[in-house]
């Protein structure tokens, strides 16, 4: 059985018109909310083994106030095509996982976040800005992971529920 939680961007600034997309930051509200959200993991005991992240400005800040607030001591992996990704760019990244990861974290954007909740769970759900679906899986291997695999989506954390 593997855990796959997927975590949407914190909420971005859209003050600069200039800033290409890929460059947003992080607004102090989103900041708050990622901080709040990694707390509450910690708590329960959640904090995955390893973090799969977008290369997008405001997925790594997000990466970094994540990590910090949880104490987080795993790895972050950055990775250019999870910017933006949908379901079967997704998947391929969590089918390299290492096989030592027993929970993995994704870190990224919609609509794809939303794609792949869907996909593997068969649960149509919104993930606002620092939202958290936890999902476990039927499978004992990352490679076992495709869009045919039906897995449970256990909890979904939004930061207005907290």
């Amino acid at each position: 059985m593997k855990k796959v939680f997927l975590m949407r961007h914190a909420k971005s600034s859209w003050k600069d018109a200039n800033v290409p997309d890929h460059d947003r930051p992080v607004k102090k509200k989103g900041e708050k909310d990622v901080k709040a959200m990694a707390k509450m993991l910690k708590h329960k005991k959640h904090l995955p083994d390893l973090i799969l992240c977008s290369s997008a400005e405001r997925a790594k800040q997000t990466a970094v106030l994540f990590k910090k607030a949880s104490s987080y001591e795993g790895k972050i992996e950055y990775n250019d095509k999870l910017y933006m990704a949908e379901v079967p760019d997704l998947i391929a990244a969590l089918k390299e996982s290492p096989k030592k990861a027993k929970s993995v974290m994704v870190i990224g954007h919609n609509p794809g976040l939303e794609a792949l909740l869907q996909t593997l769970t068969g649960k149509v759900e919104t993930l606002p800005t620092s939202s958290i679906a936890y999902i476990s899986l039927p499978i004992e291997e990352w490679p076992e992971i495709n869009s045919e695999v039906e897995g449970k989506l256990k909890k979904l954390w939004r930061p207005k529920d907290l």
